[in-house]
């Protein structure tokens, strides 16, 4: 195991080292000069060179990739171009509102769905099995963020249970922290809900057809021990492959949804970053966001000797 942790260690450090490579040629090879994309048409030619300053854009490329890789491995992500501000500060700032949408929408969607996936395969071909297998299917197809306007006329301009949008901090309460991130999550989670249910039921079906299942039930097993002891254990694999796709998922799913509901998390802070052409910000929020999906990566792949003992590295 230790022996394939420092493997897959060293092989992380590869692809983080290409992704540098692209996000920093992202910039570089884009059409045009840089600075001016950054300063805008109207720009006199004393902004462009300042920024072309800024940016270190008047040194040779490759002087410039490696000044640019030594302060990011030193934790530093340069400053914002509008607001002067360090990338890292701004980051931090948005969090928050990002992590808690996030944890809340994989509690609910691994809960949901695997919940769905595993009653659909026990009565399949009925009609439980059908309504749920019509709901991932819509679910997994319906665009988020049409899921969202209609959750918002629904439930917060036609009935006004719910805000339409916004977020509240947790320490402003835990109460309107849950309120805010109801609609959002509900949201969030539908797509990711129908496509581990699908998984699950594909894995679960598999497993309840082997022969040893039906030795189990020759035996007199319980439907809750076949289900959950013998048949759960078994289709495990597949199922944490779908919730580590489906966690790194999220990362786009957010920067839609909390653009819906107006939450002023990292996906916001990268929207806003794109329209005002602040690259220092999306080539912070890249590498953090390569490096988090290149973890949960390995993490699911030491997660599955937990459940299959025959996995050994």
């Amino acid at each position: 195991m230790a022996a394939y942790i420092l493997r897959r260690l060293v092989s992380t450090i590869a692809v983080m080292a290409m992704v540098g490579i692209f996000i920093f040629l992202l910039l570089r090879l884009a059409p045009g000069d840089p600075a001016a994309l950054i300063a805008g048409e109207m720009a006199r030619e004393e902004t462009i060179a300042s920024i072309r300053e800024q940016l270190g854009l008047n040194e040779p490329v490759p002087v410039q990739f490696g000044n640019w890789s030594l302060r990011i491995l030193g934790g530093d992500f340069g400053k914002s171009i509008f607001s002067q501000r360090p990338v890292l500060e701004l980051i931090s700032q948005r969090l928050e509102p990002t992590i808690s949408l996030s944890i809340l929408t994989m509690i609910v969607s691994v809960t949901m769905g695997v919940s769905f996936g595993i009653l659909a395969a026990w009565r399949a071909g009925r009609l439980i099995d059908r309504t749920l297998t019509v709901f991932a299917t819509l679910g997994f197809s319906v665009p988020v963020f049409v899921v969202g306007f209609f959750l918002v006329y629904l439930f917060a301009i036609r009935t006004h249970w719910l805000p339409v949008q916004g977020y509240k901090p947790i320490d402003h309460g835990f109460r309107p922290w849950f309120v805010h991130l109801i609609l959002p999550t509900v949201t969030l989670s539908i797509p990711y809900t129908a496509f581990i249910a699908r998984i699950a039921r594909a894995s679960m079906l598999e497993v309840l057809s082997e022969d040893y299942m039906r030795t189990a039930a020759a035996k007199g097993a319980s439907p809750y021990a076949m289900l959950f002891h013998h048949a759960l254990k078994n289709a495990g694999v597949p199922i944490l492959t779908v919730i580590g796709l489906s966690f790194a998922g999220l990362i786009g799913g957010v920067v839609i949804t909390e653009t819906v509901f107006n939450i002023p998390g990292v996906g916001r802070l990268v929207v806003d970053a794109i329209n005002n052409r602040d690259y220092p910000i999306i080539q912070g929020v890249l590498i953090l966001v390569s490096g988090l999906y290149v973890l949960i990566n390995l993490s699911v792949d030491l997660s599955y000797t937990l459940v299959d003992p025959r996995i050994r590295y």
